[in-house]
């Protein structure tokens, strides 16, 4: 609190004070009374009255640096009141603090109840997925291929259902370790590989040098997203995975590119921009996903693309320092 907004706050205060000693003054100069008899008490109640002022205004300087140190946590710990209207400032406040605590438990007993159906949920359809998979992995041809595709897909549909939920969960599950990332990389790419062979898209892929301290299950979701959308929107051509420089994993496709005027926006959430509404399976839910699991690992994720010539998504392993546990 300064000056201005005591005084602004006192206004009224001074403004009475004011016409008392107006009225005052009038009272005696109608009456033809010297006028100096109360001009000097006047003056000495201004003084008074300033003195009052300085140890009012410390007094409420105090009170609002105490307030501003109040939170949800230790809302009880109010300064005390000094009127009834105070008093019932802060009563309600308390009520309204129990209140929103309650609504906050009820918020979060909810949303485990949610995270706890769709994790069964999400264990369950993995079973029928895991029985189909094994059934078609003695065959070999076309359909089977694409059979194991499209399984591929719904496995990964259910695991952004789950990523989507934990995301703003207070308890994570993170670990943080050091691993190779070419392990990690072709790990994922092995998801794909009879996606790639049946599409007939090249892949290069040479050796990643380097490691990267980093939680191996979220980040190989990310992998296995990126490779999803390069493959999605890549008819023909190749998808190449490399190191551009220490520390960056560049993930490049020969697809059909992105707008300039959707590539600022293509880590929003639910935005699909002019590739998404042709592909009305898009849900704008993979690269903001990506980008939100990125933020927790600790790594940098941008975009760079041509219409009609390919996307490259990079990812920058190295931007900050992190130790294994």
């Amino acid at each position: 609190m300064n000056l201005k907004i005591y005084f602004r706050q006192k206004r009224r205060i001074l403004a009475v004070a004011a016409v008392f000693a107006g009225v005052f003054l009038l009272c005696f100069w109608l009456y033809g009374l010297p006028v100096n008899a109360v001009v000097y008490p006047c003056l000495l109640c201004m003084v008074l009255g300033a003195v009052l002022m300085v140890k009012d205004f410390h007094k409420e300087q105090v009170k609002h640096r105490a307030l501003e140190k109040i939170t949800l946590e230790n809302l009880g710990e109010l300064p005390p009141a000094e009127s009834q209207l105070e008093a019932d400032y802060q009563e309600r406040l308390e009520t309204l603090g129990r209140e929103m605590e309650q609504r906050q438990t009820q918020r979060e007993l909810a949303y485990r109840d949610r995270l706890d159906y769709y994790t069964a949920w999400a264990h369950q359809i993995k079973t029928p997925i895991a029985a189909m998979q094994l059934k078609l992995q003695d065959e070999d041809t076309p359909l089977a291929r694409q059979l194991r595709s499209d399984l591929l897909r719904i496995q990964q549909y259910a695991d952004m259902v789950m990523v989507y939920l934990r995301l703003d969960s207070d308890h994570t599950d993170y670990v943080f370790k050091t691993y190779s990332i070419d392990s990690l990389v072709r790990r994922a790419v092995k998801e794909f590989a009879s996606e790639f062979i049946s599409r007939g898209i090249a892949l290069k892929l040479p050796p990643l040098p380097g490691t990267v301290v980093t939680d191996d299950k979220w980040l190989a979701f990310v992998l296995e997203q990126l490779l999803s959308n390069a493959l999605k929107y890549t008819r023909s051509g190749s998808i190449t995975i490399s190191m551009e420089e220490p520390g960056i994993l560049s993930i490049r496709d020969t697809g059909m590119g992105i707008a300039p005027e959707d590539l600022p926006r293509i880590f929003q959430k639910g935005y699909t921009g002019f590739n998404g509404r042709q592909d009305y399976r898009a849900s704008g839910l993979g690269l903001y996903l990506c980008k939100r699991v990125c933020d927790n690992l600790h790594i940098a994720i941008s975009a760079a693309s041509q219409v009609g010539q390919g996307t490259e998504i990079r990812l920058d392993l190295n931007q900050y320092n992190l130790t294994a546990e």
